[in-house]
């Protein structure tokens, strides 16, 4: 997780970008190494942590990923409103925009999700489809944003930690779905 960010530090596209383009971008590659961690959480595979502390740590986890989707849009938005507003409409000229922004909106559908739980009164299994749903279009969307872009993270790491994310995601969903047949 820490590779790709350390990657990226030592791009020499940084040096003519503001600071606040920068922190955006590493934002985002910050998401992006959280979402290799997410499903790990969720299913309890990390060695020395009981399920109910690695659910636990998930949910913050969660919200660190929504605060680092938030602090990419943002950022990018103070550097370059008119790209954030066509990239929103989806009527931006760049395809990566587009994935981008439909892993942002399936990442705000998963908070909206947690937040309004037991208002929505969905049952676990309930519950658990439209979490994993949302899931996998936030990882699809966000692994197809960032081998999209040719920016300061660096091209094998940038793989490496998209093919992570998504063996990750598909061994959870995979173990999940044997478990609730």
């Amino acid at each position: 997780m820490v590779v790709p960010v350390v990657a990226a530090m030592m791009s020499p596209l940084l040096a003519w970008r503001d600071p606040i383009y920068i922190v955006a971008g590493f934002s985002g590659v910050i998401a992006l190494s959280i979402l290799f961690l997410q499903p790990l959480l969720a299913a309890g595979f990390l060695p020395g942590l009981t399920l109910l502390q690695q659910r636990r740590i998930h949910r913050y986890v969660g919200g660190a990923l929504l605060l680092a989707v938030i602090i990419h849009l943002v950022g990018l938005w103070i550097t370059s409103p008119p790209d954030v507003v066509d990239a929103l409409l989806f009527v931006s000229a760049t395809s990566f925009s587009i994935w981008g922004v439909i892993a942002m909106w399936s990442v705000f559908s998963t908070a909206l999700l947690v937040v309004f739980r037991r208002r929505l009164g969905l049952s676990i299994r309930g519950w658990r489809l439209s979490h994993w749903s949302l899931a996998t279009v936030t990882v699809i969307g966000s692994v197809a944003h960032t081998l999209m872009i040719d920016g300061t993270m660096e091209f094998i790491s940038k793989i490496v930690v998209c093919a992570c994310v998504v063996i990750a995601t598909a061994l959870v969903l995979f173990k999940s779905a044997q478990r609730w047949r």
